[in-house]
Formats: C-alpha cells, sequence, structure tokens
C-alpha cells in the first residue's frame, strides 16, 4: 500500500479522473463519426465502409496489443505520470493529423499512431493501485469506469452535433480535449510511484508481448482471470465495431440521432459505476457482483440483437450498463495477486489481452455484419455472439474468483 498521506491520495484521485474523463471525452468525440468518415471515402458503400472499419478496428488494437506491455514496463521505472502525459500529447497531435486526412490510408495512418499513444487506460489503472488500499480498489475502479461513463456521455453528442455540419469537425475538438488534457497534466497532475517503489530498471522481458504473456502464465490464478477478461473484452468490441454501423443500417440513424443514443449509453454506464458499484460490492461482495454484471450484459447483447425498432433498442443501455460492476471486482481482485512493483506490467499484461480481443473482434464482428448484409441473413448475430460470450466469462470468471478465494 502506497506511504502517501491519505489527503495526498485523495487529491491524486480526483486528478486522474479529470484526466481520464477528459481522455475518455476526446476518444467519445470521434465514435459517432469516424465509421461515417469512413463509409465516406468508401463512395457510400456500406459493406466495403464495414470491411474497412474492421481493418481499423483490428490495426488499433494490433498497436495497443504492442505497445501497452512496454509502457507499462516503462511507467513500472520511470513512473505513471510521463505515461500519461505523452498519452495524451501524442493524442492530440494524432487528431489533427487525422483532421487533415487527405484519404482514407491517411487515416489509416492516424489510427495507428492513436494506437500507440492511447496508453491512458491501463496506467491510470496501475496510478489507482499505487494510491489505494486493496480493500477499496474495486469502488475505485467503479469510479475510474464512472469518469469513462462521463467522458462517452458529452463526447458523442458533441461530436455527433458537429459532425452534423462536417464530419471533420469532432477531430479538432478531440485534438483541443487531448491537448488540454496534456496542459492540465503538466500543471497538476502528482505523480503516484515513489522512487523507492519503481523498478530498478525497465523490466524489457516483459516490456513486450510475449514476456507480457508469460507474467501472467507464472501466476495461474491471474491467467484465468485474464481469459474470463478476454472473453469479456471480446464481447465488448462489438459494440464500437457494430454500433453506428448496425443502427445506421437497421433504424436508419444519422450522426446526431447516434451522437444521442451514444450518450445515453454513456449515462447509464457512469450511473451504474459511479454509483453502484461500491454499494452493491459492499452488500453482495465482489463474486456476486461479477455474477449479476455479466448475467446482465448478455441479455442486453440479446436485447440488442432481437430489438425490432430503435426504442426497443435503447431499452437495453441500461442492462449493458449494469455488466460494467464486473471489470471493477475483477480489477479490485487481481491487483492483490500482484506486488506494488508489478502493477504496470499487469495491467500491461491485461492491456495486452484487451489489444488481442481489440484486434479479434472488429474483424469477428464486422464480417458478421458485412456477411449478414451480403446474405441477407439475421443482422443482429453479431450481438447474439456478443451474448454467448459474456456467458462463457461468466463461467470462467466464478471458476477463477472461487480459486482465488483459497
Amino acid at each position: 500500500m502506497s506511504t502517501t498521506p491519505v489527503p495526498r491520495r485523495e487529491a491524486a484521485f480526483i486528478f486522474i479522473l479529470i484526466t481520464v474523463a477528459l481522455d475518455m471525452l476526446a476518444l467519445g468525440v470521434v465514435i459517432p463519426v469516424l465509421p461515417k468518415l469512413i463509409v465516406q471515402f468508401e463512395g457510400g458503400d456500406l459493406r466495403s465502409a464495414a470491411h474497412a472499419v474492421g481493418v481499423f478496428g483490428f490495426a488499433w488494437a494490433g498497436m495497443q496489443f504492442l505497445f501497452q506491455p512496454v509502457l507499462g514496463a516503462l511507467s513500472d521505472h520511470y513512473g505513471r505520470r510521463p505515461v500519461v502525459l505523452a498519452s495524451n500529447l501524442g493524442l492530440g497531435l494524432d487528431y489533427v493529423f487525422m483532421a487533415l486526412a487527405p484519404s482514407l490510408p491517411f487515416l489509416f495512418v492516424g489510427r495507428l499512431i492513436s494506437g500507440v499513444t492511447a496508453a491512458s487506460v491501463a496506467t491510470a489503472n496501475a496510478y489507482i493501485s499505487d494510491i489505494t488500499p486493496p480493500e477499496k480498489r474495486a469502488g475505485r475502479f467503479g469510479l475510474i469506469g464512472a469518469a469513462f461513463g462521463l467522458g462517452f456521455i458529452l463526447g458523442p453528442a458533441i461530436g455527433g452535433a458537429l459532425g452534423e455540419h462536417d464530419l471533420r469537425f469532432p477531430f479538432w475538438a478531440a485534438a483541443f480535449f487531448s491537448l488540454a488534457n496534456f496542459v492540465y497534466g503538466w500543471f497538476i497532475l502528482p505523480e503516484s510511484l515513489a522512487p523507492e517503489k519503481r523498478t530498478e530498471k525497465v523490466v524489457w522481458r516483459s516490456a513486450n508481448v510475449i514476456g507480457s504473456l508469460n507474467y501472467l502464465r507464472t501466476h495461474p490464478t491471474l491467467a484465468l482471470f485474464a481469459l474470463a477478461l478476454f472473453l469479456s473484452y471480446l464481447a465488448h468490441e462489438s459494440l464500437p465495431g457494430l454500433f453506428v454501423l448496425y443502427t445506421e443500417a437497421r433504424y436508419h440513424w444519422d450522426a446526431s440521432t447516434t451522437g444521442w443514443a451514444l450518450a445515453i449509453v454513456g449515462i447509464s454506464q457512469t450511473v451504474v459505476s459511479g454509483g453502484l458499484v461500491r454499494p452493491t460490492v459492499a452488500r453482495l461482495g465482489e463474486k456476486t457482483t461479477f455474477a449479476i454484471a455479466l448475467a446482465s450484459g448478455a441479455l442486453g447483447f440479446l436485447a440488442y440483437a432481437f430489438a425490432p425498432t430503435g426504442a426497443l433498442f435503447m431499452a437495453a443501455p441500461p442492462l449493458i450498463a449494469l455488466w460494467g460492476m464486473a471489470n471493477p471486482s475483477f480489477q479490485g481482485l487481481a491487483t492483490r495477486l500482484a506486488g506494488q512493483s508489478e502493477q504496470g506490467r499487469l495491467q500491461g499484461a491485461f492491456g495486452s489481452l484487451r489489444g488481442v480481443s481489440g484486434m479479434v473482434g472488429p474483424l469477428l464482428f464486422t464480417q458478421i455484419f458485412a456477411m449478414s448484409l451480403s446474405l441477407d441473413l439475421f443482422i443482429g448475430a453479431g450481438y447474439f455472439l456478443a451474448g454467448l460470450l459474456l456467458a462463457a466469462s461468466l463461467f470462467i470468471g466464478l471458476k477463477a474468483i472461487e480459486k482465488g478465494s483459497r
């Protein structure tokens, strides 16, 4: 546990919440318009755009997969603050590059760069582990989820509104938020990892994909946790991969409607993460909370898959939001099994797994969607598959929690 005095730990936690909220705001701004910009570059061909969206998602996650372990190991040695600042600066400059992209290949290069620089999530989780006692981490991770949700309430709404005027405007807004976040962090964000608690040198054997996964392999219980998280991560990829294209094809939503719908998703997530995680974990325990969360998420995906109208589709976000209680419970348990100087490597390893799911998921779900359009099959098949993945995650996750509690 950190030896930082309690008032400083509380202040640092507030700082990292604001940092995450600003980061997610920037990411959320471009969500409603990026697929539509790709459709524009593809001459309005929705099926071709679906293939391209899948490739973009695969490439972005591939960069995450390769670089998150590196950044996690660097943060264990140099501290969390410089990694967060570098991420924010890099994202801001990259959004400018994408705003000016004259063609689809340039836009693709921009997504590759953002995959490298978008590292603040894993580092923020390690930051929280640094400043929070183990028994309080699940609640704190829940509040991080609320900061995510706040960013996704405002971000898609702003992006959708700006995108109605010009699909490039949201990228300029995202650049502003990321660069403002960098300036804020430069002057305000404190370091969370004391020098005496850092690794003596960068542990390069874990600062790569193979070393990162080997780190999990040497901790069997963590490996089981990681498998359950991977399936959950994979199911989650159906949301950014399909939401915009699916609602446009099935319900004929424009950018503004999509942005407001995503804002409702963000509101639901914020209510759950900010208001329900801590009392639910305190009352029911992490295991029961996890089970309720995964079951709710699976039901939400089934509702997405079968909803015949947009109004019924929008009845599902509260169920999907309850799924957000699963990750804080898992993170709280997993961080207890790793030493303080290993938290960056742990989060880097989880980031690598998320990178794998991010590479597989966009291709998997967008190709299922494109095939559904081409062959006139069940258009909700991708979301149905996501529900099955969450059911498998629930089964494996309960086994991991049981093993970790022995």
